[in-house]
């Protein structure tokens, strides 16, 4: 089986890769640099959703593949907090799209009202933590879980759901 990655993100690949090898035998994995085309940092369940099925199906139509998946993350507002929020979709070749979202956390005030300010989550847990790349290693949900859930775990519960989704509707035994 073919799969497309709609990201070369190391914790959303990774994702994609530990729960397909669980259940799927035989996959060759394709990790394409697409756009989400929605902003830098999404905003909302609506853009960040949109941000994943645009990634989704970017990467179908740049490969032959069998399934391609779109893990997008973005912030919302509620009750006055900001929130993490993430959302995946997984495009069949048969043009079939499965949804999920995942866990959803709240920011510290300092880390909201930066990105309230225009900023992106990515480079400001950079400077709050001083390190590079969190977003492609344990990302915002590592750092304010202190450790227990890594973005990529994160992202391995939507890829769960989405491809538990295609299973039930497609009549799929877990292969593994």
């Amino acid at each position: 089986m073919k799969i497309a990655i709609g990201t070369k993100n190391q914790a959303k690949a990774q994702a994609v890769k530990n729960v397909c090898n669980e259940f799927i035998d035989n996959i060759e994995y394709i990790m394409l640099d697409v756009p989400s085309n929605v902003s830098e940092q999404p905003f909302g369940d609506k853009e960040t959703l949109q941000g994943a099925k645009n990634r989704a199906l970017s990467a179908s139509m740049e490969e032959q593949v069998d399934l391609s998946f779109g893990l997008e993350g973005g912030v919302k507002e509620l009750d006055g907090q900001l929130f993490i929020c993430n959302w995946g979709v997984l495009h069949t070749k048969l043009g079939h799209h499965y949804k999920a979202g995942g866990a959803q956390i709240p920011l510290p005030e300092e880390i909201a009202c930066a990105i309230r300010n225009g900023e992106e989550l990515g480079p400001v847990m950079d400077q709050y933590t001083n390190q590079v790349g969190i977003r492609h290693h344990e990302g915002a949900v590592g750092v304010f879980t202190n450790g227990i859930v890594k973005r990529s775990e994160m992202f391995e519960h939507v890829v769960k759901l989405l491809l538990g989704q295609f299973f039930k509707e497609n009549h799929i035994q877990e292969t593994s």
